[in-house]
């Protein structure tokens, strides 16, 4: 039996330059501190090593700081041992990089930065595929296919890419095939880049990444434990939670009567966990202008208690009524350019853009007009 957390897309050193200031260096340090909590895992699970399929550096140039603190990490959690594949974002064109890792990597960490059969542990071959370039334009696993290994030998591939076609940032190339673990034997294969966990079969996974930074999978971080009983056996592959921030969006339909704050509360979480969540509320249906402005004003009000917490209501109608607009004013200018507005935004002859920026335009205008009156 041999037994292994499987996991990647680590980013270290990930800036995040669209958060809000203070909550860069929360973020930050949350992917360096994934290293612990994978250890951690790794003890408590009995796993000898710890797969990292790509892209454990967030660019091809971290700072010495990033770099140097991850393998002290490391060595720490000897003898557990990691190993390291060059992904997309850290690939081997990064030469600087790699001769660098390799100087100063301490004796429980290996460099997986050649596509040749590495002894993991006694009847264990590990199959790497670094990437070459960001882009190699290849299926780098292919050499996997002729890779013989002595009879009774688990087999293990390593690779980062796109195995369907839904690469983390478009343009797929060197697609993996999606039965290279059946056509090269292998017991299982670690694959990274799609930050979301999938089984693409029984024997080839995505770990996904063990620290989320975006909400595009809506899934906590986690990573793979993967036991496999004996040579040939189905691997036995257990999900374990790793993140400590939570991303999410949360969806919020509304009818033109719904109380929207009320509807907001009862879908918060309790407080203790808000501090760690970073959630995106995605309002759709209808509200009147007042509803609208009571909703963004209750996110508003949460929002300090989150680590982040917004509005997306680019789908979110807009009812308007005269009632609306006696709010804003019952006459005089205010009143002429809110009718204008309001004009606009249903003028079936004007472009989807422009009708949204005329509603755009009521709704600052309303809520405006809202805050000078309270």
């Amino acid at each position: 039996m041999y037994r292994f957390i499987h996991s990647g897309d680590l980013h270290l050193g990930k800036r995040y330059g669209n958060m809000p200031e203070e909550l860069r260096g929360r973020l930050k340090e949350a992917r360096h501190t994934v290293l612990r909590r994978l250890a951690d895992q790794a003890r408590a699970q009995g796993a000898s090593a710890i797969l990292l399929a790509g892209d454990s550096f967030d660019t091809e140039t971290p700072s010495p700081e990033t770099r140097r603190q991850a393998l002290a990490e490391m060595a720490h959690h000897a003898p557990l041992t990691w190993v390291l594949l060059p992904g997309n974002h850290d690939s081997l064109q990064a030469a600087q990089l790699w001769s660098a890792l390799a100087t100063g990597r301490p004796a429980n960490v290996t460099l997986a930065t050649e596509a040749a059969i590495h002894e993991l542990a006694p009847g264990v071959a590990l199959l790497p595929a670094p990437c070459t370039t960001r882009r190699p334009g290849r299926d780098l696993t292919q050499w996997m296919d002729g890779a013989a290994t002595p009879e009774g030998t688990i087999r293990l591939g390593l690779a980062h890419a796109a195995i369907l076609d839904f690469a983390e940032e478009g343009g797929a190339s060197g697609i993996i095939t999606p039965d290279r673990a059946a056509r090269a034997g292998l017991d299982y294969l670690a694959l990274g880049d799609w930050h979301g966990a999938m089984a693409i079969d029984a024997r080839t996974h995505y770990s996904g990444t063990p620290e989320p930074d975006r909400f595009k999978h809506d899934r906590p971080g986690q990573a793979l434990l993967v036991t496999l009983p004996a040579v040939g056996a189905p691997p036995e592959v257990t999900p374990l939670v790793t993140g400590s921030f939570e991303w999410r969006t949360i969806p919020l339909h509304l009818l033109a009567q719904d109380d929207g704050p009320a509807r907001l509360a009862a879908l918060l979480p309790p407080g203790p966990e808000r501090r760690q969540s970073l959630l995106r509320i995605a309002a759709t249906g209808r509200a009147s202008l007042n509803a609208r402005t009571a909703l963004a004003a209750a996110i508003e009000h949460a929002a300090p208690e989150f680590a982040l917490l917004e509005l997306d209501d680019d789908r979110l109608e807009t009812d308007c009524e005269a009632g609306d607009l006696d709010l804003i004013d019952r006459a005089g200018a205010l009143r002429e350019a809110a009718e204008r507005l309001h004009a606009a935004s249903l003028d079936t002859a004007a472009s989807a853009a422009e009708r949204e920026v005329a509603r755009a335009a009521l709704i600052r205008l309303f809520s405006l007009c809202q805050k000078i009156a309270s």
